[in-house]
């Protein structure tokens, strides 16, 4: 628990979500999978007004709430990953799930001894961009690293990488203003 309480703080009900949902998807033997697609949708429900509206609108029945999420990842996703999403739904918890999501992927992160970078692209990345891009955090954090790409049509070219308190910003909005900056304008 004093890893635990360590990582989320004491008191952190995301964590304590987060703690669940690890165990059960690791149990089943999809963690990664499950971490995956469970940090893909909260970011996406997140970035959609319309879906983070339906999925926390209490006036809603659970059920509805739940068939959306079923609906929106259809058979493609892991049904772990369902299952959890609507186990949060139920437990009235759907407005802490990108926390929730987070605080999942920190603790799958530190238990294999790894760090997490959220990298904001526009675009999505290939595998070899992804690789790379890993490679090039673990070498400046000194850390392994586990990125989990965030496709943000507000990042004009290149990405943004947050790795705990580190921002890395290549984008080419920041490198415009850099050299905005270094012309003195």
């Amino acid at each position: 628990m004093e890893l635990l309480d360590r990582i989320f703080g004491k008191g952190d009900k995301a964590g304590a979500y987060a703690t669940a949902l690890v165990a059960v998807a690791d149990a089943e033997g999809d963690l990664a999978k499950v971490e995956d697609e469970l940090f893909a949708f909260a970011k996406a429900a997140e970035q959609n007004p319309e879906l983070r509206q339906a999925l926390t609108d209490e006036t809603l029945p659970v059920d509805n709430r739940q068939a959306l999420v079923r609906d929106v990842l259809g058979p493609r996703a892991n049904k772990t990953t369902v299952t959890l999403i609507s186990f949060v739904i139920e437990s009235g918890r759907a407005r802490d799930l990108s926390k929730i999501a987070d605080a999942v992927v920190r603790l799958a992160a530190s238990t294999r001894e790894h760090a997490v970078a959220e990298i904001r692209s526009a675009v999505p990345l290939t595998d070899k961009q992804r690789d790379r891009l890993q490679q090039a955090l673990s070498k400046a954090t000194g850390r392994t690293i586990e990125a989990k790409v965030v496709i943000d049509p507000t990042v004009i070219g290149g990405v943004v990488a947050r790795v705990d308190d580190l921002v890395f910003d290549g984008s080419v909005s920041s490198r415009l203003e850099d050299a905005k900056l270094a012309l003195g304008s």
